[in-house]
């Protein structure tokens, strides 16, 4: 079946879920709509981008277009003009017969079109597009008047639907499909005793200080703990320095953005998978972090937080450990009780094999697949 997978950026590799998507779905018989194209394309796929620059009939237009669809669509996202018979014409001459929007935010420039080209519309919510993005009231709006004209949803996790729901934003064909993991790749090796690793961008919503210190106070008297962070973002040298300041700069390794084999590898021989997930105050969460399913996969005790759709994939005390949000006191408590645990073994094997049966990319895709097939048989 001829997909069309609408994305805001392509192509990004850190964006795993959605590559595997344009690489697999159905076979990979896909082509790509990006917001912003930065040239690469590793799967030669034909690629459409939408927000190329604007010729000066556009531009003259512009104006006139985006009060219309502001009133008529509430949102200002949708392609007018010879962009607009632009991308109709590379739908139709693709003979597209579905279109996967990878992100909410997405399917709202895409679903009027869609239905105008009779092309059936689904829409993917994974995070930020389910929550920071539905703070607007007119960003609800927008999304209310889209829903009739999808075919279905999908969410990563429970959390992110019922937080729709919480905002009036419903689909009668709505499922959860986590992104999940290659677990073929994503496998246990050989631990290091007392190894942490934290994996995600130095920002708010992933709270590396609070990750940070409370490692510090629980490993104060085991001298062989270890902590590896990877990834970089705006707090970074805030945690560098508070790592100086806890007395732990031996204990602690930061490596910086990183290719996703060095993630896999570092997994492999970790114990403990460290992320203090919290909502940040403009409303950002996580939707089911992907790092977590690829940590239990890769046989680590996590813990976290009571956040987003994280207990949704961790059994508390059983595959891992949560806390409430910037419970940094809880949080350092949980880290020592996963050290000092004698399940550590056991608990390890229980990740793996939730992540074998709840979380393997490969039959999720399947199982995406399905969903889309059957919803297009009625």
């Amino acid at each position: 079946m001829r997909t069309a997978i609408g994305t805001s950026d392509y192509h990004v590799p850190g964006e795993t879920f959605i590559n595997r998507h344009i690489a697999h779905l159905f076979g990979g018989d896909t082509v790509v709509v990006a917001g912003r194209s930065n040239g690469e394309n590793p799967y030669s796929k034909d690629v459409f981008e939408r927000r190329a620059s604007l010729g000066a009939g556009d531009m003259l237009q512009m104006p006139v277009w985006s009060a219309w669809n502001r009133w008529r669509h509430k949102t200002t996202r949708l392609p007018f003009g010879s962009q607009k018979r632009a991308l109709a014409t590379f739908l139709r001459e693709g003979k597209v017969e579905l279109i996967l929007s990878e992100f909410g935010t997405q399917a709202l420039a895409l679903a009027p079109l869609a239905n105008e080209l009779e092309i059936p519309i689904f829409t993917y919510f994974r995070g930020t597009d389910a929550s920071k993005s539905l703070r607007p009231p007119r960003m609800q709006a927008a999304y209310r008047l889209m829903m009739p004209r999808l075919s279905g949803v999908v969410a990563v996790s429970q959390f992110l639907l019922d937080n729709l729901a919480a905002h009036g934003v419903t689909h009668p064909n709505a499922h959860v499909i986590p992104s999940g993991v290659d677990v073929r790749r994503f496998v246990p090796g050989e631990k290091r005793p007392l190894s942490c690793l934290a994996v995600g961008r130095f920002v708010e919503k992933k709270a590396p200080l609070i990750t940070l210190t409370s490692f510090a106070e629980a490993t104060r008297d085991l001298p062989d703990a270890r902590l590896d962070f990877v990834g970089d973002g705006p707090l970074l040298n805030a945690a560098r320095v508070a790592a100086d300041g806890l007395d732990v700069a031996d204990k602690v390794t930061f490596h910086g953005a990183q290719p996703h084999d060095f993630v896999r590898q570092k997994l492999s021989e970790t114990e403990f998978f460290l992320q203090h997930s919290v909502t940040a105050k403009d409303g950002n969460t996580e939707g089911l972090p992907t790092a977590i399913q690829e940590a239990m996969a890769s046989g680590c005790i996590t813990v976290s937080t009571r956040h987003a759709g994280i207990p949704e994939a961790i059994d508390q005390g059983e595959t891992g450990f949560l806390v409430d949000e910037h419970d940094a006191r809880g949080f350092t408590g949980a880290i020592e009780k996963a050290m000092t645990s004698d399940d550590r073994g056991a608990m390890a094997a229980r990740a793996r094999k939730v992540a074998e049966t709840r979380f393997d990319n490969d039959a999720l895709l399947h199982r995406l697949e399905d969903v889309i097939r059957e919803t297009l048989r009625h």
